[in-house]
């Protein structure tokens, strides 16, 4: 009964995917260490100018949503940005292309909709729960279904355009190995199935795998600011918080 328990039985998409993480996480060693031997007084050259330029554009973009640059979502843009980015890299190589399992864009997914609701919460102090009974308490079942929404949109719109090229890039590569097995069937099975393809193929990969899978990065960066910027608010606002509750702490 117990045989199995203890066996994980992990999908080509998934050991993709914790090679790719251990990638980034190497890459980010390589940076530490090149940052710490970077003499202060000189500019920074070659991967080290990249990872600075990446960051810096990175930070700049998160602080134009959140119009403040005291806040840290930089690093989520780079995390994201470069984990999908190799992601659909892998696509070129033959290996399992990680997005193409639901449990990838899933976990992306959750990412931003706890840092959708952890802003929410942060700003928002205990009244963030009244969200959930507006306008009346009546509509709680309907607030608290509606607010997987963005969960959902994000995960299928990653895992749906994903699967849609993958699909698509299956069929050719069939039609073009057996195109190519009718036209050399002189040849031995197997071996002359290998001519056509490689030579149709790679514009599908750079149209699927780099131009769309660059799009969706995008989508999901630029979306991911959005729904967690709506969740802050402007400086004035914030400010006649802070002095609410200053009153009213100072009330009781």
């Amino acid at each position: 009964m117990f045989d199995n328990f203890f066996v994980f039985d992990m999908s080509g998409e998934i050991i993709v995917s914790l090679i790719v993480i251990g990638l980034i996480i190497l890459f980010a060693f390589v940076i530490f260490f090149l940052a710490k031997r970077q003499d202060p007084l000189k500019a920074p050259k070659g991967l080290l100018l990249i990872a600075e330029l990446g960051v810096r554009k990175a930070d700049e973009l998160a602080s134009s949503f959140m119009n403040s640059d005291k806040q840290n979502f930089g690093a989520y843009v780079v995390s994201v940005a470069l984990y999908l980015g190799l992601c659909y890299f892998v696509g070129m190589t033959g290996l399992p292309q990680p997005v193409t399992s639901l449990a990838i864009p899933l976990t992306l997914s959750l990412c931003t909709f706890f840092l959708i609701h952890f802003t929410a919460a942060r700003y928002n102090k205990w009244k963030y729960f009244k969200r959930f009974t507006e306008p009346v308490f009546i509509f709680l079942p309907i607030n608290l279904v509606s607010m997987w929404s963005p969960l959902l949109s994000f995960a299928f719109r990653l895992f749906g355009n994903a699967l849609s090229g993958y699909i698509v890039l299956s069929l050719v590569y069939w039609a073009l190995e057996n195109l190519s097995a009718l036209i050399f069937s002189a040849l031995p099975a197997g071996v002359n199935s290998i001519f056509i393809a490689p030579i149709i193929t790679p514009v599908l990969h750079l149209y699927f795998d780099v131009f769309a899978g660059f799009i969706q990065i995008v989508v999901f960066i630029f979306l991911s600011l959005i729904f967690i910027a709506q969740e802050k608010p402007d400086e004035d606002l914030a400010h006649e918080i802070s002095i609410t509750n200053f009153e009213e702490r100072r009330a009781h």
